[in-house]
């Protein structure tokens, strides 16, 4: 899609969205005539269309971008990349870090690439489990290494800030392919990012 049309796109976008959070705000009771509120309708619009923005990216397309033929064949790790994501449930945060690793099979990735793919995920309407296995798959399937593994830890705003309010919870998911199988390889990547996780 050319700048130009995507930029009108986005516009369009913006003022639909940003009409409907009028109607919401306005439905909870408040005046967005009110000088605080008055661009509120508009913030948030952008502030969704950034935080989903995910949606019009594509992960393997970004590493496929950035492969480039390699003999290493040990254990590559990235560990502690920081991600924030939206609960589907209740359009609510939830945020912590992924731990990823891979060996690889003949290429690598160039290893700001790894955080960008988090990223494509994370900006979306998610749910933790699968966001997992939406890096696990796509790193596995577009890379093809030998074995990957993937550990995200997360707070959850729809826990601390509603329903049962537990403010310390901490929800970890993981999801390992090929040689990360193995108890021996899989027991060294949870070595390698132990000191990391809570």
């Amino acid at each position: 899609m050319p700048y130009k049309k995507f930029e009108e796109y986005n516009i369009k976008v913006t003022d639909d969205v940003k009409n409907r959070y009028k109607e919401i705000i306005e439905d909870l009771g408040e005046d967005t005539s009110r000088e605080g509120l008055v661009k509120t309708p508009e913030r948030a619009a952008k502030a969704m269309q950034f935080l989903t923005q995910g949606y019009n990216q594509n992960a393997a397309d970004i590493l496929r971008g950035a492969m480039f033929k390699e003999d290493y064949n040990d254990m590559v790790v990235v560990k502690d990349i920081e991600f924030y994501s939206l609960c589907e449930h209740h359009i609510l945060p939830f945020f912590g870090k992924a731990h990823i690793a891979y060996i690889p099979n003949g290429h690598i990735v160039g290893l700001s690439k790894l955080p960008r793919i988090v990223d494509v995920f994370a900006r979306r309407l998610q749910v933790q489990e699968r966001l997992t296995h939406e890096i696990l798959n796509c790193i596995d399937d577009t890379l093809k290494p030998e074995g990957v593994a993937v550990v995200l830890e997360a707070s959850h705003m729809c826990m601390q800030m509603r329903g049962v309010q537990k403010q310390n919870s901490v929800t970890t998911t993981s999801g390992f392919r090929g040689a990360f199988k193995n108890i021996e390889t899989r027991t060294e990547f949870l070595k390698l990012i132990s000191e990391t996780l809570s």
